[in-house]
């Protein structure tokens, strides 16, 4: 089962380590993760997919980091209302022949060129990452040779109150 965790947690030098610890110590596998600044350059927001076999074993996994002491917050942001989004570059083949299907292949994606040399493009996708899967798939018939992806980012919606 599929979980995205969001934590909050001290910037500082280790914490990194420790945290990936308590997940490879219950030997959860780690999909995705990253790791940004937030708003005070105190905390960082670590974003983690990870697969589980149970709810609780997700369960167990945020308890432990809960105890961490570099921890401020941990959520599990797969079943709320969340943005997500994720980025990958792709560097294809691209002869002259080819342009014209590539952008056509990729404009439903919202995907863009964003270099362009006489035999490849590297273009870049943007979205959740069942839209990335399906626009490197829709890429692959004109041979793919790199990609790099980052893991999810994502914010819970705003509640009204």
């Amino acid at each position: 089962m599929r979980r995205i965790l969001s934590a909050i947690v001290s910037n500082q030098e280790g914490v990194l380590n420790r945290f990936t610890g308590i997940l490879t110590r219950r030997q959860v596998n780690i999909e995705s993760i990253t790791v940004g600044e937030t708003e005070d350059p105190l905390w960082s927001r670590i974003t983690i997919v990870i697969q589980v076999k149970s709810l609780e074993e997700v369960q167990q996994v945020m308890k432990q980091l809960h105890k961490m002491i570099d921890v401020k917050k941990v959520s599990d942001m797969t079943q709320r209302q969340a943005i997500e989004r994720e980025l990958a570059l792709v560097r294809i083949h691209a002869p002259l022949e080819q342009r014209a299907a590539i952008q056509t292949t990729i404009e439903p994606f919202r995907a863009t060129i964003v270099d362009a040399h006489e035999k490849a493009y590297i273009i870049q996708i943007t979205g959740h990452h069942e839209k990335i899967t399906a626009c490197i798939e829709s890429l692959r018939p004109f041979g793919i040779v790199d990609i790099a992806r980052t893991g999810v980012v994502g914010l819970t919606r705003t509640q009204s109150t």
